[in-house]
């Protein structure tokens, strides 16, 4: 049944019958995430250093009402450059699919399709969580019901320095959610190398993290595993001066009645724009260095 869903890129497709690591990327930091061409140039640059790693990349995105899992470069640039993509979610790929509508997954969209491949590892960049003001709101991000649920473990920076990260990992305490920081006893926060949350574990290396991956699945346990990796430290942002970006950010999104899916584009272009470009740079960094870590997961989770 899934098949007529599904359609694979011929790397995916070799790498799946010589049994090779495969690791998934998402397509919505290509379409919403970054300005053109630096989403075309990163995403090529990571889908490499994936290879490097001794894995294949699968960029994953919804063509035409197909759920394509690896995209050629046309459909790259079509992804990058196209007014006509829609931020797809867990709510949003049937409709989709059965519309034969193009949709970039966001980071619940990307587990969700991950897993239908049978991929067990993704890179992004920051998973999303619980918005300030949620307990008014109710804006929390459908990555940590995901998380919740479905068997990917997701190599990030951390959550995203939006959002309310203290009610983001008791979130994900409440639904067994483990947030494993990577050569780090603090919960990385995007731009910055740390924040002042303790992660709930703490691995050294890409064998340690996929050992408990496995034990976690063999052990019936199902949901995702969150692998914290921290910025490097060369790119890494102020912590101060991040914090008051975001601050000016909130409050103009606030101004503006800006709610939903559209606060986080609107607060990662308002961040660029009043950090002058920096925090582009350190999203590309962080975003490269999630994929060098999860390549060396998803080789090891392969043995």
């Amino acid at each position: 049944m899934l098949k007529k869903y599904l359609e694979y890129s011929a790397e995916v497709l070799e790498a799946q019958k010589a049994g090779k690591a495969i690791v998934a990327l998402e397509s919505t930091i290509i379409s919403h995430g970054m300005p053109y061409p630096q989403n075309v140039e990163t995403a090529k640059e990571v889908e490499d250093i994936i290879r490097q790693g001794g894995a294949v990349p699968a960029t994953i995105a919804i063509l035409d009402g197909k759920i394509k899992i690896g995209i050629s470069d046309e459909e790259l640039e079509f992804l990058a450059t196209s007014n006509d993509i829609e931020k797809a979610s867990r709510r949003d790929l049937p409709y989709l699919i059965a519309t034969k509508k193009n949709g970039a997954t966001t980071v619940a969209a990307t587990m969700i399709c991950a897993e239908l491949a049978g991929i067990e590892v993704f890179v992004t960049g920051g998973i999303g969580g619980v918005h300030r003001e949620a307990e008014t709101t109710m804006d929390i991000s459908a990555d940590l019901q995901e998380l919740a649920k479905t068997n990917v473990a997701v190599v990030c920076a951390g959550a995203k320095s939006i959002l309310d990260i203290g009610l983001t990992l008791e979130y994900l305490e409440t639904n067994g959610v483990p947030v494993v920081g990577y050569e780090t006893d603090k919960l990385p926060a995007f731009y910055t190398r740390s924040s002042e949350f303790d992660v709930n574990f703490r691995v050294d290396d890409a064998s340690t993290a996929a050992d408990l991956i496995r034990t976690k699945w063999e052990l019936g346990l199902n949901g995702g595993v969150v692998i914290a990796n921290p910025i490097p430290e060369e790119h890494a942002l102020e912590e101060a001066f991040i914090t008051n970006v975001i601050e000016t950010a909130l409050k103009e999104a606030k101004e503006n009645n800006i709610a939903g899916k559209n606060v986080t584009p609107f607060l990662l272009g308002k961040v660029k724009e009043l950090t002058e470009g920096t925090s582009l740079t350190a999203n590309i960094a962080l975003v490269k260095h999630n994929a060098v870590v999860g390549a060396g997961i998803a080789v090891k989770l392969q043995k």
